[in-house]
C-alpha cells in the first residue's frame, strides 16, 4: 500500500489552487497525495494527523511575519491568515507525532517559524548583495547553485556538495529554529536548506524541485526518499 502524503495548498476566501507537479511527482515517487484545504477544528486536524503518513507543505505567498514577533515592513507581500494558522498548526502536530515532514520555499520557511524561527521578510531589502532567487529562466532551469553540508540527509539524498538549483522568493530562513539546523546555502549566505538536528525526518529546501523533477534525478531523488520515509516510519510505527 502507497504511504499517504498530505500537500498543502495556496488558498483565498473562495478556492484553493496547487500545482499539479507536487502531485506528479510524490505520486511518481510513490505515495499517494492527498490535497489539504482549510480546517476548522483540532478534531479534523487530529484526525487528518492520524490518516496522513507524511506532510509536505508546498510553495506559495509569504508568511505573516506576526508569527515570529516581528511587524511588517514595507516590502512583505501577500499573506494568507488562515493558511498560516492551519500549516502551523500541522507542522507542529506532525512534529511531535515524528511523522516526516517536507517543505518546499514556503514550506521551508513555514517548517522554520513553526518550530520557533524567524524570517527574512524581503532579502534584497535586508541583505547585502544577494543573487538573482526570482527567475525569469523556465521554472525547470537552474539559475544558481546551493552549497550542501556533507553531514545531511540532504546529501544523502543529492549525493554531492554543490546543486544547481532554480529560485522563486523573496523571503528566506533567518534565525533557525533550534531543533533545526543549516544544510545548504546559496553564494551570497543565503539559507538554501534546513533539516532536524535529531532523528525526525524534516528537511525544508528553499528552491522548487516539483519544477525539476522530470529534469534532474537529484531533485526526484528529494521526493522519493520522502516518500520512503513516509513509508518507512509508518511500518515502524
Amino acid at each position: 500500500m502507497r504511504p499517504i502524503v498530505g500537500i498543502t495548498c495556496s488558498m483565498d476566501e473562495e478556492s484553493i489552487r496547487l500545482n499539479t507537479s507536487y502531485f506528479r511527482a510524490i505520486e511518481e515517487a510513490g505515495g499517494l497525495p492527498i490535497l489539504v484545504a482549510i480546517l476548522q477544528t483540532p478534531e479534523s486536524l487530529s484526525q487528518l494527523s492520524e490518516l496522513l503518513d507524511g506532510i509536505l507543505f508546498s510553495g506559495g505567498v509569504d508568511i505573516d511575519p506576526k508569527h515570529y514577533n516581528e511587524e511588517p515592513l514595507p516590502n512583505l507581500g501577500q499573506i494568507t491568515p488562515d493558511r498560516d494558522e492551519l500549516e502551523i498548526s500541522l507542522c507542529r502536530i506532525f512534529y511531535e507525532k515524528n511523522k516526516p515532514i517536507f517543505g518546499i520555499c514556503r514550506g521551508a520557511q513555514l517548517i522554520n517559524v513553526a518550530l520557533g524561527g524567524t524570517l527574512y521578510q524581503d532579502i534584497k531589502t535586508q541583505l547585502s548583495n544577494v543573487l538573482k532567487h526570482q527567475q525569469d529562466a523556465p521554472a525547470h532551469a537552474p539559475t544558481h547553485k546551493v552549497f550542501i553540508e556533507k553531514d545531511s540527509i540532504l546529501f544523502s539524498i543529492v549525493r554531492t556538495e554543490i546543486l544547481p538549483v532554480n529560485s522563486f522568493h523573496h523571503q528566506a530562513v533567518k534565525d533557525v529554529a533550534p531543533v533545526l539546523k543549516i544544510t545548504a546555502r546559496a553564494s551570497d549566505g543565503v539559507i538554501e536548506a534546513v533539516e532536524s538536528n535529531d532523528d525526525r525526518f524534516i528537511l525544508g529546501v528553499q528552491w522548487h524541485p516539483e519544477r525539476m523533477f522530470n529534469h534532474y534525478r537529484e531533485h526526484f531523488d528529494l521526493f522519493r526518499r520522502f516518500v520512503e520515509e513516509c513509508a518507512r516510519r509508518r511500518k515502524r510505527g
